[in-house]
């Protein structure tokens, strides 16, 4: 796996860039679903070392793709795809498109959009591609998104739990078990938690992984009646593109890939590196503070001493959560510090949080917690975290036991004590069924250049894997953006003309060009 796996009892750390807006409810469809009651079928053994990919079918399919005008130059359609590529003839799943039509007389092509997760549903940048983009791209290109399957209302959309359940499974665990009994509670949830998935999602839990979704592309590619289609993927979308590109090199005319994991990471590495660039967010925020007196958590000038003190009282005496919500424990806190770090916008909501904290007084931290995971205020949740779970995992060729992922993680407990200090691995993909189709690696082999963003004070896709994944490529150029933030498009002129220049002239900028 090379993204961060979650412990189901503490912050999840998403490579992810989501937006806030929701697509409108779709036409009600019949969906060819997969139903729960199918059974799983016999995995695929591979030898210590190797990891299978099916083959793929390599027949043509005829995919078709009829738009409905929604009003604003924006359409939506679903698009019927296999469930298994191996097997494209077999059950199907569809996929909800949408997209943003460009300026008939401008119109470059096609570009299509993905926003991170993974597991975000991606169809709202094609409803509201004028706020994702500036007119540069949305005049001259068809931005079309998409509900990668797994996500979303698209076809094997994963539903582990009910919204009522998440602060069981997400915020009453204890981090830091101090004995077996709290130990167990953590692996008790991870079980459950992946037992649910397989009995609600059914067969379509194994083929919801990005070599899946990158195929999809392609048959959304194919459905549009294009030869070469561009891309600009956040984030996640990032991985996405890059295995896109590496399975299907020759129909990529450019690709922009912002905020970027290493894609050659193990879990470990790839958790440690993220791990770390969180860490680090975090001491430039605590830094600052302390710098300045009018930071609400400014503690005469030594947050950082407060700040650690907080979280020991925290976990040893959990603040009351109000009527019905969990309390506030050190699980919740350390999530609503990880969701505060992706930008430095969110700094000043969380110096308020954690001086309310100190007082006695949680609702800040639960607030930022509750955002992170994407909680409406009618108490609902998206399912996001969900699928990402499960995509995760049937990218991971990994089935650790318990006592294997203890020792795995052996190398980050310590790494970063100050935000994560966790005392055992993470359990998730351990019960999931094994995968049958793990993320190839990726080269971008025959896909020409593509533009990998970086950003110097990203915490979620550390600057250093994002130069990791421009490396990776056969023709990766690498621009550094100087923020303290996730994601760099949109931060200064720049960056925007970099990317711009390179999707509409296909003008490739050097690698290590710095955007400051």
């Amino acid at each position: 796996m090379r993204r961060t796996s979650a412990l189901l009892a503490g912050a999840l750390v998403i490579a992810s860039c989501t937006g806030s807006d929701a697509p409108p409810a779709p036409k009600t469809r019949e969906i060819n679903a997969i139903p729960t009651s199918t059974t799983m079928p016999t995995p695929i053994t591979a030898q210590p070392g190797e990891t299978l990919a099916p083959t793929i079918a390599t027949e043509p399919l005829d995919y078709e793709i009829e738009w409905t005008e929604l009003g604003g130059n924006v359409d939506e359609a679903w698009l019927m795809v296999p469930l298994d590529y191996a097997d494209p003839q077999g059950e199907t799943i569809e996929l909800y498109v949408t997209r943003h039509r460009a300026d008939p007389d401008d119109r470059i092509g096609s570009l299509l959009v993905n926003n991170g997760g993974p597991g975000s549903p991606a169809s709202t940048m094609g409803i509201n591609a004028t706020s994702w983009f500036l007119p540069a791209i949305t005049e001259r290109f068809d931005v079309v998104g998409w509900d990668p399957r797994g996500t979303g209302v698209s076809g094997g959309a994963v539903d582990c739990i009910d919204d009522v359940e998440y602060d069981e499974f997400f915020a009453t665990g204890d981090i830091t078990p101090d004995d077996t009994s709290e130990k167990a509670d953590l692996v008790r949830l991870a079980e459950e938690f992946a037992t649910r998935c397989e009995e609600r999602v059914g067969r379509a839990l194994q083929y919801i992984g990005t070599n899946n979704s990158a195929r999809d592309m392609d048959a959304i590619r194919q459905a549009l009646g294009e030869g070469q289609v561009s891309y600009f993927g956040f984030s996640y979308g990032s991985e996405l593109g890059a295995v896109w590109a590496t399975l299907f090199p020759t129909t990529v005319r450019a690709a922009v890939f912002d905020g970027a994991a290493d894609p050659n990471a193990d879990s470990i590495e790839s958790t440690l590196q993220q791990w770390i660039g969180f860490e680090n967010a975090l001491n430039t925020f605590l830094a600052e503070c302390s710098a300045t007196p009018s930071c609400a958590f400014h503690n005469d000038g030594d947050a950082e001493s407060a700040f650690d003190a907080l979280l020991v009282q925290l976990d040893e005496s959990p603040l009351p959560g109000p009527e019905g919500r969990a309390d506030v424990n050190l699980s919740v806190a350390v999530t609503g510090v990880v969701r505060a770090m992706y930008s430095d916008r969110f700094w000043p909501a969380l110096e308020r949080s954690l001086d309310d904290a100190q007082s006695g007084d949680g609702a800040g931290l639960l607030a930022l917690q509750d955002a992170y995971y994407q909680r409406g205020a009618d108490g609902t949740y998206s399912n996001l975290l969900e699928s990402f779970q499960a995509i995760s995992c049937a990218d991971d060729p990994e089935r650790l036991t318990v006592a294997e992922a203890d020792e795995q993680a052996e190398v980050l407990i310590g790494a970063a004590p100050r935000l994560f200090p966790y005392t055992t691995g993470s359990y998730t993909c351990s019960f999931f069924p094994v995968a049958i189709d793990p993320r190839i690696d990726v080269t971008g082999v025959g896909a020409g250049p593509i533009v990998v963003v970086g950003t110097t004070g990203d915490p979620s896709t550390p600057l250093d894997s994002s130069r990791r994944m421009a490396a990776s490529l056969e023709d990766g150029r690498l621009v550094i953006v100087e923020a303290n933030q996730h994601t760099g498009y949109r931060v200064n002129s720049c960056i925007e003309d970099t990317i711009h220049n390179y999707l509409i002239q296909l003008e490739a900028p050097d690698t290590e060009t710095v955007c400051g």
